[in-house]
């Protein structure tokens, strides 16, 4: 057992710093632990106290170690030591992925189609990370002729990735490592040359450039750049791939131009310019654009359009969306169109073909289904990804023919998983405006609703983005231990509709927070939990959220765990000098431009209404090289935290110092971090019952 010496919390100084906007004065003195030197962090005293975070989040788990190893081995062996994905075909091969024996990382292989020959080395990412304690494949993207593989790698979990290029039968370079580059290549239909997407200083993708093979990546021609410094530059192709896309936009506005892929050298053309607000997306059969489109329903409707003349005054509806079906996707065949929708919170697939269409049944009352690989043009058969959360990941094949589906693989779970050992339900909350959200939980069979179990709530609630009720083998170990598993669908995601999006986001961005407390306070009403008894999580955004909630309601939660969280939230949108401040404006409000922008994020931003107060357990973890949620958020809210805090509830920071976003890259390091989650909160549960 450590001494109390040796546990004692650091305690991070205090430097002068303010900033007036708007005639209010912010003082900030923990703005220090910001490297001036950023994205290069050097500065001694700003390591020096990471490090101590890092050493006392140590010293704190280490009584704690055997329930970490536990829970590492409980959830390790829910995971195929060995596995393999279903191939798919594209250009007269079959790709697949592999991991070895006990392997981190994949190895990818490919044969030819319709021939009984051996697989084939096509990468290997176990030799490509080597002794590198961090690796990321980016990109993989073979050439139409099959000859040829570019992919990408980042080796620091700084997402700048370096492109390569090689030959695929003598694995020699066939290009130069272009770095600073993120995104998939997308090849022109001669496979002599490639676009990529290029980062500038600040982490934006702003330019698309085109190599052509034999020449030097210096000379490579700018084929779009991006002047706006609130847009972000992406690339793809049709599903045909007769046309090489270029889109830019931030979160709600965009625009799209085309390439024909047979003439790489043609300029790009615009199918229809910017406005605020105005989101669309394209593929393509025949002589025909397929585009969806916001332009007059929010829920999106599915247009087509001339390849002719493209422009708006030419769309003619094909699918429209309404308040009830809100459409999320679509992809183009060479004989069907598919379209993704969502319907009160549940995922359809629609296929048109001709005057026909019908949906695809599914067994599950409850579930989540997305495309799966589907790199091929003419074909009649659909891949699809399926899951419910007690439903173990499932891959379908969709014969559109025939309308029949064919499972190629069921997500194993080597140590054994009985579906009727847990019951799902779907509950409706009625929050305090009146709205009502929708909850998914999942829990063993036997649960008894007296208000004596745990309660593990999760939730994002920004950008548009849904979580989707799905299969965790991770879960399994909360679940084995008597917790009851939910995930509130708040306001702030797109599960109920582009509408629930807007409901959580500028000026309505409390409904987010308001509507998880709500969520948890009804649970505990119905016996579900009670008071003190619920473990909540969320990362990035969602660690924003969990900032929000404690500072709204600190006692209702047990234990918090905040990842990577955005919670100086004032700060960094006054910050332009940050890759992604300009772009997040139009989800959070400009609070530079906008008093009562800065005013209303100011009223909510986590590390700004800290205050004094006995708050719960709570972990922190940040990442040295993240690009999205600087390290420095993280720090500054526990530095400032500590002097706040009036209980003696546990305050930990975990700082990953090689790593980025996403925590560490391995499989199965990766989880062991979830384990130190699952131990932390199992820990101080334990205490708070006792």
């Amino acid at each position: 057992m450590n001494t109390d010496e040796e546990r004692a919390p650091p305690i991070a100084a205090r430097k002068p710093y303010s900033y007036t906007l708007h005639d209010i004065t912010i003082e900030d003195p923990y703005h220090w632990l910001k490297d001036p030197g950023y994205p290069e962090v050097a500065d001694e005293a700003v390591l020096g106290y990471l490090e101590e975070e890092n050493a006392y989040f140590e010293a704190w788990m280490s009584p704690h170690e055997n329930l970490v190893e536990s829970l590492f081995a409980e959830i390790k062996a829910r995971q195929p030591q060995e596995d393999e994905s279903v191939p798919y075909a594209e250009h007269g091969y079959l790709y697949r992925w592999r991991f070895e024996q006990d392997a981190e990382y994949r190895v990818w292989e490919r044969r030819a189609a319709n021939v009984d020959r051996p697989w084939e080395m096509l990468l290997d990412e176990p030799a490509l990370a080597g002794a590198h304690d961090y690796f990321r494949l980016g990109a993989l993207s073979v050439s139409p002729d099959a000859n040829l593989l570019a992919y990408s790698t980042d080796t620091d979990g700084s997402e700048r990735f370096t492109l390569h290029v090689v030959d695929i039968t003598s694995g020699k370079a066939a290009a130069a490592g272009i770095p600073n580059t993120l995104g998939t290549p997308v090849w022109d239909a001669h496979s002599s040359s490639f676009f990529y997407t290029l980062l500038n200083d600040q982490w934006r993708p702003f330019q698309v450039r085109r190599h052509t093979l034999g020449s030097e990546p210096a000379q490579d021609e700018i084929i779009y750049e991006e002047v706006d410094d609130s847009f972000f530059v992406g690339i793809s192709s049709t599903q045909s791939e007769a046309y090489i896309l270029i889109s830019t936009g931030d979160h709600v506005t965009n625009e799209v131009r085309y390439v024909p892929s047979v003439r790489p050298d043609a300029k790009p053309q615009l199918i229809t310019e910017r406005r605020g607000g105005h989101q669309y997306d394209v593929d393509h059969r025949g002589n025909v654009f397929y585009i969806r489109t916001n332009r007059r329903h929010e829920n999106f409707d599915l247009v087509t359009a001339p390849l002719i003349d493209p422009s708006e005054a030419n769309w003619q509806t094909f699918v429209a969306g309404d308040d009830v079906r809100y459409l999320v996707g679509h992809l183009c065949l060479a004989e069907h169109t598919v379209i993704a929708l969502r319907e009160a919170g549940l995922d359809q697939l629609e296929i048109y073909r001709g005057e026909e269409h019908h949906r695809i049944p599914f067994p599950e009352t409850t579930y989540s289904v997305d495309f799966g690989t589907n790199a091929e043009f003419d074909t009649n058969v659909l891949r699809l990804t399926y899951t419910s959360m007690v439903r173990p990941n499932t891959v379908f094949d969709y014969d559109l023919a025939t309308r029949e589906l064919t499972t190629r693989k069921v997500q194993e779970v080597p140590s054994g998983y009985q579906s009727d050992r847990y019951h799902t339900h779907r509950l409706n909350v009625a929050v305090r405006d009146g709205e009502t959200v929708p909850v998914s939980i999942v829990c063993p069979a036997e649960h008894a609703l007296d208000g004596s179990a745990p309660l593990y709530l999760y939730a994002y609630g920004a950008y548009g983005l849904s979580i989707p009720p799905a299969f965790s083998t991770a879960r399994l170990s909360l679940l084995e231990r008597g917790f009851a598993v939910a995930i509130a669908h708040i306001r702030g995601g797109d599960d109920l509709g582009y509408r629930w999006y807007e409901a959580g986001k500028l000026t309505h961005r409390n409904n987010t927070f308001n509507d998880f407390v709500d969520v948890a306070r009804h649970l505990i009403d119905r016996g579900w939990t009670s008071e003190g008894r619920i473990a909540i999580a969320g990362g990035s955004a969602g660690g924003e959220l969990m900032g929000a909630v404690v500072n709204q309601a600190p006692a209702l939660w047990g234990a918090v765990a905040a990842h990577v969280p955005f919670v100086d939230v004032l700060n960094t949108m006054c910050d332009t000098s940050l890759p992604l401040t300009p772009i997040e404006w139009p989800e959070w409000g400009n609070p530079i431009e906008d008093e009562a922008a800065f005013r209303l994020i100011r009223s909510y931003s986590p590390y700004d209404q800290l205050r004094e107060e006995c708050y719960p357990p709570i972990l922190v973890t940040a990442g040295l090289n993240d690009p999205r949620v600087t390290y420095w958020e993280p720090a500054k809210y526990v530095a400032r935290l500590r002097t706040l805090n009036r209980s003696d509830a546990p305050l930990l920071l975990k700082t990953n110092m090689g790593v980025g976003h996403g925590g560490k890259s391995g499989r199965f390091d990766s989880l062991r971090e979830v384990a130190e989650e699952y131990a932390f909160f199992l820990s101080v549960l334990s205490d708070a019952s006792d």
